[in-house]
């Protein structure tokens, strides 16, 4: 894991929901494995202080019912002003599936063909929601941390679909302007974000699929130098047939350096720059959920204005209710975006000072390796 989630988030190593005591440390997206055409991902939590384990299978559709009921209001007050932590892409794992289409629909995490940096992503979503200080007491996370059956379905999917609906019905209020200075410039500064980011995260896909093709062309020219390799006892033949078997192994250990120096960079660079492009869309959305309060709020306003005596006190109440509403939001929302902009600090800090010590010391590691195999090759071409 790139930062330690109770320390980035809420300060919150274990969580209780209705005596269901969960260890946030603890919670683990162990593998995933192909079933059909779709994936299974193998889920662990451990309660305390009886430490008892508990391990589940979950298909996405698991993943997204959960967060369908996250989003939900359910009488929460203020809700629409939380940034949710954001749930990667849905993965597709059908045969027929290039690379080109996985990043397409992945990013980043599609450059991964064990899928251990997805799994690292899910298992980093599922921490963030148990520390969240809300979205950990819903009791929902019981269900889906114990039990044996999926809760995930048709029904998940219909309220996706629900909501992809209100969305497009209330598009025309994205460009709305705000009543509040700090909610205007949080939008301009959102906007510049995601798309700085997005050009980001391609330029880093480009650097990451050169060292894999870089890794892969060694192996097939360490292999290409076996070719040459024959029992052919003319000693001028021998001396080649042992040069290229030494060149053979030091053009193994710079396929390794390529492939480590790759998977750093994916698994740590690679892994923070996804969850802080896809935490800067969940607050896009969060700030258009507030936006579309906003225009609520104000054609209430209106109908207050226009009210006949008869309707007055009946608009005023309503009137009022809405105020009190988005109000409560947007006290909601600068928190959270506050502890958004402590948060994408630290990630990127705590990413960057371990993706240095990671790829110093492959460097050095390589280093080392090579500088032991240019003696050899020296000693070997030194006694023929």
């Amino acid at each position: 894991m790139v930062v330690s989630v109770s320390e980035m988030m809420d300060d919150a190593p274990e969580v209780s929901v209705s005596g269901f005591n969960l260890s946030v440390s603890s919670i683990k997206v162990t593998e995933a494995i192909k079933k059909e055409n779709s994936l299974v991902f193998v889920v662990g939590a451990q309660e305390f202080p009886s430490k008892k384990q508990h391990f589940v299978d979950r298909k996405f559709e698991d993943f997204e019912w959960l967060q369908q009921c996250l989003l939900m209001p359910d009488g929460i007050p203020g809700l629409q002003g939380i940034i949710f932590p954001p749930l990667p892409a849905k993965p597709c794992a059908f045969q027929s599936n290039t690379q080109e289409k996985m990043i397409k629909q992945l990013g980043l995490l599609g450059l991964d063909d064990d899928w251990k940096t997805y799994c690292m992503a899910l298992e980093m979503y599922l921490q963030l929601v148990v520390s969240h200080t809300t979205l950990g007491k819903n009791q929902v996370l019981r269900s889906f941390f114990t039990q044996t059956q999926g809760p995930g379905g048709q029904a998940g999917r219909k309220g996706i679909l629900n909501r992809l609906s209100q969305a497009l019905e209330e598009i025309k209020k994205e460009n709305h302007q705000d009543v509040d200075e700090f909610f205007r410039n949080e939008r301009a500064s959102n906007s510049s974000l995601v798309r700085l980011t997005k050009a980001t995260t391609e330029r880093l896909i480009a650097v990451v699929r050169t060292q894999q093709n870089i890794a892969l062309a060694c192996g097939h020219f360490s292999t290409t130098l076996h070719l040459g390799v024959g029992p052919d006892e003319d000693p001028a033949a021998k001396t080649f047939s042992k040069l290229s078997l030494k060149l053979s192994e030091i053009i193994i250990i710079v396929k390794k350096n390529f492939e480590c120096v790759a998977e750093n960079n994916l698994n740590i660079l690679g892994l923070g720059l996804d969850l802080v492009s896809r935490y800067e869309e969940s607050e896009k959305e969060m700030l258009f959920r507030r936006t579309c309060k906003l225009v609520e709020l104000e054609q209430n306003s209106k109908n207050l204005e226009k009210a006949k005596p008869a309707k007055k006190a009946n608009m005023e109440e309503i009137k009022k209710a809405s105020e009190k509403e988005f109000r409560h939001i947007s006290d909601i929302a600068r928190l959270e975006i506050q502890k958004l902009h402590r948060v994408r600090v630290e990630v990127f800090q705590q990413c960057l000072t371990s993706w240095c010590e990671k790829q110093l010391h492959a460097a050095r590691e390589t280093s080392s390796i090579l500088s032991q195999h240019l003696r050899a090759f020296k000693q070997l071409d030194s006694t023929e």
